[in-house]
């Protein structure tokens, strides 16, 4: 307790010398000590809070308490008839919090209090995610996708596009709607680029598994039809 003290005087201390705004002036302080904000891309990591839960030490170094601390303030407050941003929101205006914390806290809690099973996301649905580095520019791993005629030589099955942003993006509804994927594209050099995918709204664990599967061997086939 000490220590989170003496670590919300240095924020404020921040803060009146530079004018940032509370969070501004934490998140800058971590920078400088080894402990950068992250937080998770849109779409294609809302998924990735599933979570792999953090330790007890890292959770403490960042959040000032471990997680029985965490459980324990949370059922004082009442969480657990409170949605997941509801949660979240707290921790971060109550106790500061950063976002990237602030989700791991809330989804650890939910999963422990049976609110949410291992890989359910705050709608109730599941996630397969995907990802492979190739060795081609980002432009054309993007084509990949966004070409009829090029997916159709790796990828069977019918998509419609929802949004495409060449070369950083590409949504599509799958099959018959029911689900969508959500694509992220970037370049690791002129002749090399990753992709990062995302299959959400499916509706069990069985199924994410399944699809997870599958993606893991449709982009192996991305991968032996692109590189030379």
């Amino acid at each position: 307790m000490t220590s989170q003290k003496s670590f919300k005087s240095r924020v404020r201390a921040r803060v009146d010398k530079t004018g940032e705004s509370y969070t501004t002036a934490r998140r800058r302080i971590l920078e400088k000590a080894g402990h950068p904000q992250v937080s998770p891309p849109t779409d294609l990591a809302a998924e990735a809070i599933k979570t792999s839960k953090v330790s007890d030490t890292t959770l403490r170094e960042r959040t000032g308490r471990g997680w029985d601390e965490w459980f324990a303030l949370l059922d004082t407050w009442g969480a657990t008839e409170r949605t997941h941003t509801q949660i979240a929101r707290w921790l971060m205006q109550e106790h500061q919090v950063d976002n990237w914390s602030a989700q791991n806290v809330t989804v650890g809690y939910e999963q422990e209090r049976g609110m949410r099973t291992p890989g359910q996301n705050s709608a109730g649905y599941y996630s397969a995610t995907g990802s492979k580095t190739i060795a081609v520019s980002v432009d054309r791993l993007y084509q990949a996708f966004a070409d009829t005629a090029v997916r159709e030589r790796w990828l069977p099955g019918e998509l419609r596009v929802r949004t495409a942003t060449a070369p950083k993006s590409f949504r599509a509804d799958w099959q018959d709607g029911s689900t969508r994927i959500a694509v992220g594209f970037i370049a690791k050099g002129d002749a090399k680029a990753q992709v990062a995918l995302v299959h959400e709204k499916l509706t069990d664990a069985d199924t994410a598994a399944q699809m997870k599967a599958f993606w893991r061997e449709r982009l192996t086939a991305l991968k032996t039809l692109l590189e030379p």
